[in-house]
């Protein structure tokens, strides 16, 4: 198995869904939105930030020693606790534009998460396939989001610190789900059905956020 089959098959699964180039986001990166729909949007995003340890917990769980396990383990410390858990760094965020605590997920976020859970219930190269399609982009969307927050919305660095902490993340490590899809000898129609189910997916979340916004009307 090369390593360019499995990059080539996430690559095609993102063909027309990055999300960098969802209107969403680029309303985002333009100054677009109103306060009121990173509210909305930092409402949802939480319940997926909340099940992401879980998943890759699972996946370790289903691992056997070796680099591909080492690999989800070292990213579900860096979500764990580095700098401290992710999921309290959001609140940082999410406290800054206004969310709503307990604000349930509408139903596209369920779906979101729902990919995920059912992947992970799979197996690893299902779970990493869909957490690939996310991971691949995750630095330059972090990074795209964090300026914004600061030169168009206003934001401080503590405000988007979950943001940046990310973007320096994905940056050292990119492409981690990839390199451990090829270690396990992964199918590529495996992962690109996966990796595609999951693009689908974060394009559907985006597109409610859409729906839900100022921008829209």
């Amino acid at each position: 198995m090369l390593a360019s089959e499995v990059s080539s098959a996430v690559d095609r699964s993102l063909d027309g869904l990055r999300l960098l180039s969802h209107p969403f986001y680029r309303s985002w990166q333009d100054g677009l939105l109103a306060d009121r729909d990173l509210a909305l949007y930092a409402e949802q995003y939480r319940h997926f930030e909340r099940s992401l340890p879980d998943v890759l917990s699972a996946v370790a769980g289903d691992l056997p020693a070796g680099e591909a396990r080492s690999l989800v383990l070292q990213n579900l410390d860096d979500e764990s606790s580095k700098p401290e858990p992710h999921v309290k760094l959001f609140e940082g965020f999410a406290d800054a534009v206004g969310a709503r605590p307990g604000s349930d997920a509408a139903p596209a976020t369920r779906d979101l998460v729902g990919v995920y859970a059912e992947a992970a219930k799979l197996g690893p190269v299902p779970a990493l396939a869909v957490i690939a399609a996310y991971e691949v982009q995750a630095g330059d969307i972090a990074t795209t989001k964090a300026g914004s927050l600061r030169e168009r919305y206003g934001l401080t660095s503590e405000a988007t610190r979950f943001w940046d902490v990310h973007s320096e993340m994905e940056d050292a490590h990119a492409d981690w789900t990839v390199e451990a899809l090829n270690i396990l000898g992964a199918d590529p129609d495996v992962v690109e059905e996966w990796s595609g189910r999951s693009a689908k997916a974060w394009w559907s979340f985006l597109d409610d956020q859409l729906d839900c916004s100022t921008v829209a009307s």
